[in-house]
């Protein structure tokens, strides 16, 4: 299956902790960095789900939010350091590719936020979003 999401990024399951209806799954990536997933019981059921297992997680592009000065006092739990590989600008929004370890990100944010944090390559960030939407995919 093809999907349009940009952000697949392969990693292992390093826990899982089931509530009432959903679980957070927690996910190694190669470079060594985590990743939290909020996903219902249903889908750790139906995918296999347990510590160990190799998924891919699926960020859309318009879900990640770049930062380039301490992050604190938020309730998002993904917070991944990286550098900015590549930006594109087009007339009102831009793409930033973020080289986070051995991943590569996408974020899609408006052209006057590139301005505002000045992005260029090479720049430092923190590539945030939040564990809810985060999609898993078995294998």
């Amino acid at each position: 299956m093809s999907l349009s999401i940009r952000n697949q990024i392969p990693g292992t399951v390093t826990s899982v902790t089931p509530g009432e209806a959903m679980a957070t799954v927690r996910v190694r990536l190669d470079g060594g960095q985590d990743i939290t997933a909020a996903i219902t019981l249903d889908a750790v059921k139906d995918l296999g789900l347990a510590e160990g297992a190799a998924v891919h997680t699926l960020v859309k592009a318009t879900e990640v939010a770049l930062a380039t000065g301490p992050v604190e006092g938020l309730s998002i739990r993904n917070r991944l350091s990286g550098t900015v590989r590549e930006v594109s600008t087009g007339a009102a929004m831009a793409s930033v590719r973020v080289s986070v370890g051995s991943a590569e990100l996408t974020a899609a944010i408006t052209k006057d936020a590139v301005t505002d944090l000045a992005l260029a390559q090479g720049s430092a960030v923190t590539v945030l979003f939040k564990s809810t939407e985060v999609s898993l995919s078995a294998g």
